[in-house]
């Protein structure tokens, strides 16, 4: 489960340090967009005092590390010095194709080969060019390691040359083709950021819109949106009560040899069990969480 995840650049010791203040379900220390050109090779040699930084706090929500595209000079290094951390898992933004995971997939081997016993790590696979979303049913399929994805709609508007709008119409195709991809590769879809960072009521509608269409959490670029987010991507009271309602009536009607039910003037049917059953699991790692 991933509601939040939680961006800060790699160069800056000082905002990695304020992770614990806020509950994300996942940290990003980022390599890529939030550290200058000048710093990257500095922050890539910190990596691993601020990956034991973080770890002695305890941290509740996974932590990964954001490489440079393939594309990128820094591509191998960042790979290379990020599995010597003690990280969860790695996200390989612009992913475009299934050559591009191979030095991934090695460098990762190569470190759980060396120390055995460590954390198993994962990757993130980001989606965000026109070659990206065309591929992505294939990309988020590419390797048992790649447990979610995200789409990244700023660069993929960048890349075909769109304008950005705050209703996302103009990348509604892509946003959508990439959480049916997810979702069918069984991994977890993580939605686009929100750049109007002081405008809560946008980011809380734009999450809104993600969660109606299958994603399950969303990027965060401030702490604000961490807890928007949380919640959004959370099953209110209402909806759990509604959830376990309908799957005691569900399953009553089973008993007595009925398959469709009318539940509060709704056709109830597989379907809306499998929902309601998924709304219910969710509440119950939450409240595992604590």
């Amino acid at each position: 489960m991933i509601r939040s995840l939680f961006f800060a650049p790699a160069n800056r010791h000082d905002l990695l340090a304020k992770f614990p203040r806020f509950k994300a379900d996942c940290y990003a220390i980022d390599l890529e967009d939030g550290t200058p050109e000048g710093d990257k090779a500095s922050a890539r040699d910190r990596l691993n005092e601020a990956v034991t930084m973080l770890r002695k706090e305890k941290l509740r929500g996974k932590i990964y590390i954001r490489v440079n595209e393939a594309a990128s000079q820094h591509y191998i290094r960042d790979i290379e010095a990020s599995v010597l951390c003690d990280i969860d898992g790695l996200i390989i933004p612009k992913l475009e194709t299934r050559d591009q995971l191979f030095p991934v997939d090695h460098a990762i081997t190569r470190a759980e080969n060396d120390q055995p016993g460590r954390r198993r790590i994962k990757i993130m696979a980001g989606i965000e060019s026109m070659r990206g979303v065309i591929d992505a049913v294939s990309l988020c399929a590419a390797h048992p390691r790649i447990t979610s994805a995200f789409f990244g709609a700023e660069d993929f508007a960048a890349d075909i040359g769109g304008r950005r709008t705050k209703g996302s119409e103009e990348v509604l195709f892509a946003r959508s083709q990439v959480v049916l991809a997810a979702r069918a590769a069984r991994i977890i879809a993580l939605d686009q950021a929100v750049v109007e960072i002081r405008d809560d009521d946008q980011f809380r509608r734009d999450a809104e819109k993600g969660r109606d269409m299958g994603y399950q959490g969303k990027i965060c670029v401030v702490p604000r949106q961490v807890e928007l987010s949380n919640e959004v991507y959370a099953p209110t009271a209402e909806e759990v009560a509604h959830a376990r309602e309908l799957i005691s009536v569900y399953e009553d009607a089973t008993r007595r040899g009925i398959g469709t039910i009318d539940f509060k003037g709704h056709m109830i049917d597989g379907p809306l069990l499998k929902r309601a059953e998924a709304v219910v699991a969710m509440a119950q790692q939450l409240e595992a969480r604590g």
